[in-house]
């Protein structure tokens, strides 16, 4: 099961994500490129690059898909400000629940909390804040970058390493709300180190997502 932690002070969520972890891992996971999907690996050749961040706009099917990569290669990942977000879902996908965890309200240090996270966790995916100063998104990016950690953003979020900006979806293998899904194609407008372009990737490539665990939706 996922570990679920209280919007507790940033240094307190830090030293409990690090005793877990040391005691079910013993070290953080490798700095190296993490990798993603093969359906997601034409969009991100070089995988999820250490130290950046990441903004998705408009499904968080495509935010579990991107979780899923590093999750199946063995690396703690973790979710910030997202109540709603489903682990049945999240396990449908590959994302291994026993590396998951879960703060549902970073409460108003929003960049102190994922700043703790990120300090031991290899990637963390949250829901952008209505506003974020830029000084202390910059120093949220150096500490990202000190600790070779990757944030994955849904919504909009400055300096991201890339923007994947999810415009219409088409689901196919549905049976009466069971089955697996055969495919599930995203329309994406996608913008990489200053060019952009559009793209369709179909997450089914990657391997069937059990609807009994998945709630329809973008």
């Amino acid at each position: 099961m996922s570990s679920r932690l209280s919007s507790a002070s940033p240094a307190s969520l830090r030293d409990d994500l690090q005793a877990q972890i040391h005691l079910m891992q013993g070290k953080r996971g490798s700095e190296r490129s993490l990798p993603v999907l093969p359906s997601l690996s034409r969009l991100l050749p070089g995988g999820l690059r250490p130290g950046a961040a990441y903004s998705i706009q408009g499904s968080m099917s495509l935010a579990m898909a991107l979780l899923a990569g590093p999750s199946r290669n063995g690396s703690w990942c973790g979710v910030a400000g997202l109540p709603d977000f489903g682990i049945e879902a999240a396990a449908g996908f590959g994302i291994a629940l026993d590396r998951l965890v879960l703060v549902p309200d970073p409460g108003t240090s929003w960049t102190q909390v994922i700043a703790a996270m990120a300090d031991v966790l290899s990637v963390v995916l949250a829901r952008a804040p209505e506003r974020v100063a830029p000084a202390e998104a910059a120093r949220l990016g150096a500490r990202l970058r000190e600790r070779s950690s990757v944030l994955l953003v849904m919504g909009p979020w400055p300096q991201s390493e890339a923007v994947l900006q999810v415009n219409g979806y088409e689901w196919a293998g549905l049976g009466q709300g069971h089955g697996h899904l055969e495919k599930q194609e995203l329309e994406l407008d996608v913008a990489l180190r200053g060019s952009s372009r559009r793209a369709s990737v179909d997450l089914a490539d990657s391997g069937p997502v059990d609807l009994s665990r998945h709630r329809m939706g973008a």
